[in-house]
């Protein structure tokens, strides 16, 4: 099973969709490794910068609805390679939930509240999160701040990441 720990992106906006994710121009792409230098190139938000902000960074932290638009497996590919393995939100577009689960990645939705208070507390810091997927929480930090966050997930999602996605847990159980 994948390490879900690591450094932190706040990206504090509602509705980042597929195509901010991955730009269309590059759904030709077969190769993951194509993908990497494009991720949240066309996103537009203050003070954000792909080139400077993603390298080093494991899990995204943002607002609502993320993933709407095209149901694309390529934008959890595009976060995949580049070592982005949780995206936490108040929501998500459906099947770009399942296509996190599908590629061994985790989509962990947390209420309003929680993630208003998650960006209150560690949004400008080099927070640090820790995920332990079988207890159903993860651990926040920066500095001497800490917080604990409950979330839940079906069994099934938590067995397609265990065998790292959807073709390894077929090829273990079929």
């Amino acid at each position: 099973m994948k390490n879900f720990n690591g450094s932190i992106l706040f990206l504090d906006r509602s509705d980042i969709n597929t195509d901010e994710i991955i730009p269309a121009k590059y759904l030709t792409e077969i190769d993951k490794q194509a993908l990497k230098p494009h991720l949240l190139e066309d996103l537009k938000l203050e003070g954000f910068d792909p080139e400077k902000d993603i390298a080093g960074k494991s899990i995204i932290v943002t607002r609502s609805n993320f993933g709407c638009g095209s149901s694309r497996e390529h934008a959890p590919w595009a976060l995949e390679v580049n070592e982005i393995k949780v995206v936490i939100a108040s929501g998500f577009a459906r099947i770009f939930r399942q296509n996190m689960f599908n590629c061994g990645m985790l989509a962990i939705e947390l209420d309003d509240d929680a993630i208003e208070t998650v960006f209150n507390r560690f949004s400008g810091t080099d927070a640090h999160g820790e995920v332990d997927i079988e207890a159903g929480h993860i651990i926040i930090s920066a500095g001497e701040k800490t917080e604990q966050i409950g979330f839940q997930i079906s069994e099934f999602d938590k067995a397609l990441v265990r065998a790292g996605g959807w073709v390894e847990y077929a090829d273990m159980r079929y």
